[in-house]
């Protein structure tokens, strides 16, 4: 499984407050991106997976939603986490 409980963890530690702090949209965000590239990297291999690029436009809207969030709300966390991440709009 490419997502294990100590990967999470991992994540989240590195981008959020803590290691239990799912909460945080720098978290989330990390997260999807996360998950974004590793479902990326398996359309790159199975092209006709359509299940799996359903999901994949449904991860990338939700990582949109919470970078605007984060936007409107407080644009030096914003800015923060789009260059840690290297995401571009």
């Amino acid at each position: 499984m490419y997502l294990t409980p100590e990967i999470k963890q991992e994540i989240f530690a590195k981008h959020g407050k803590s290691t239990t702090d799912t909460g945080s949209a720098e978290g989330q965000i990390a997260l999807f991106s996360f998950r974004i590239n590793h479902l990326t990297s398996h359309l790159k291999i199975n092209k006709k997976d359509y299940s799996t690029e359903r999901a994949l436009v449904i991860l990338v809207g939700k990582r949109r939603r919470l970078l605007n969030y984060l936007k409107n709300t407080e644009i030096n966390r914003y800015r923060a986490i789009i260059k840690e991440l290297g995401i571009r709009k």
